[in-house]
């Protein structure tokens, strides 16, 4: 199981106004600590921690911050229609797109996703894969 998820940023105002646009639509509130952000999902009282949580830091080394090259993040969403709002919001929040939202030839029939770059160029995937909605054609 993943526990968290961690990646870096040199602007932390502006990969929270990134990050903020979606991940409260997805569940998750947002804790500061020291600076940096932690998205975390909530969990009922006496239940235990829901992961994974997601955070937001500057590097501990001091260096600056890179996007990892083949490395990406995926915000699962619940329909098709929330994918394309969360990426437009996201986008408006800093983001940059990386693939607008849609089905993807090498995927399954009902995997619907959507592609963006956070301010620091961290790779996100926003998707749905609802058996329930609209599929691709084969």
């Amino acid at each position: 199981m993943i526990a968290y998820v961690t990646v870096g940023a040199d602007d932390i105002a502006k990969a929270e106004r990134f990050y903020s646009a979606f991940l409260p639509a997805l569940g998750y509130r947002l804790e500061e600590h020291h600076g940096d952000l932690s998205y975390i999902l909530p969990a009922e009282p006496g239940q235990s921690p829901v992961q994974p949580d997601f955070h937001v830091k500057s590097p501990f080394n001091g260096e600056f911050a890179s996007a990892g090259n083949g490395a990406m993040v995926a915000f699962q969403a619940r329909s098709q229609k929330k994918v394309r709002d969360l990426h437009d919001a996201a986008l408006a929040a800093g983001g940059s797109g990386d693939g607008r939202p849609g089905f993807r030839a090498c995927y399954g029939p009902h995997f619907y996703v959507g592609y963006l770059r956070d301010p620091q160029g961290n790779k996100i995937a926003l998707f749905s894969s609802d058996p329930d909605e609209p599929g691709r054609d084969r």
